[in-house]
């Protein structure tokens, strides 16, 4: 049986931050955020870890990063996301520069993470040691053939919220046996005295509570997970509806119709645990 993988996205272009917010040095020995992430994974138990990126970012990343990698206790593995990396009969459209999101980088891992179970997080998210226990936990104790049975740790809406603009979250409902009912990404989601709030397709503003549970990419799949994100894939790369240039292919909106097609189950591993992150360059 293969040990689980932690799988890294770290090919988003960071325009809100207005950098490579992958690399950009966070610690007081010029550490990024990533290196913290990999220290707390190992310490969970995970031995590889699969760094997604993209071509343009490769020298600068190996350099800084990748560099500082070469001593961790981990195998290091490197994916690369690409516009070109399409089914077969699909095209770039024209002008389009934007990574296809979240859904596709996952897809272009398939190969490194190589048939093992797999944890996913965003490279600018800092999740605390506690979350990589529990996606280890259920990633070890999980089946790798013909399972359908995948994890997510869910977080608190407050505590993932920052001061500095808005953020976009799935929100997240579950039953009474911890399983995700639903998840629906909102995008400019602000803090309020209330709680929170996003505005909806009509322009109107509406609550969030502030314990709502919320995905912050931090998954855990086998790998059936790949049949079906590649249906999900192309089903995007087909609908006619969606903006040439900037559309992009979320993971959990993946999930989320995997789950409403009876195709899969996701146990919401629940965690009280601060979530920081870099959105905005006031965040460091």
């Amino acid at each position: 049986k293969k040990k689980p993988v932690l799988v890294v996205l770290a090919a988003g272009m960071g325009s809100r931050y207005g950098g490579l917010k992958q690399i950009d040095p966070v610690g007081s020995q010029g550490e990024a955020i990533l290196d913290y992430s990999i220290y707390d994974a190992h310490k969970a138990g995970f031995e590889t870890v699969v760094i997604i990126i993209k071509e343009a970012i490769k020298n600068d990343f190996l350099e800084t990063v990748g560099a500082r990698l070469k001593s961790a206790p981990v195998e290091i593995r490197y994916a690369y996301q690409e516009l070109e990396k399409l089914p077969e009969g699909y095209s770039i459209p024209e002008g389009r520069t934007k990574p296809f999101g979240t859904g596709h980088a996952v897809l272009c891992a398939k190969e490194a993470i190589d048939g093992a179970p797999f944890a996913v997080i965003n490279a600018d998210d800092y999740y605390g040691v506690a979350a990589y226990r529990l996606a280890a936990e259920y990633l070890n104790a999980a089946n790798t053939t013909d399972n359908n049975h995948f994890c997510m740790v869910g977080y608190e809406l407050k505590n993932t919220l920052t001061e500095y603009g808005t953020v976009s979250r799935g929100i997240c409902k579950a039953d009474e046996n911890q399983l995700l009912t639903s998840i629906v990404e909102r995008t400019k989601i602000f803090k309020d005295p209330n709680g929170a709030r996003f505005e909806d397709e009509n322009g109107e503003s509406v609550v969030i509570p502030n314990n709502s549970p919320v995905s912050m990419n931090f998954w855990g799949f086998t790998p059936e997970i790949f049949r079906d994100a590649d249906v999900s894939f192309t089903e995007f790369l087909a609908d006619p509806n969606r903006e040439p240039l900037k559309s992009e292919c979320y993971l959990p909106n993946v999930v989320g119709q995997l789950i409403n097609d009876k195709k899969c189950d996701v146990t919401v591993l629940e965690t009280t645990a601060q979530w920081y992150g870099v959105t905005y360059q006031e965040d460091k």
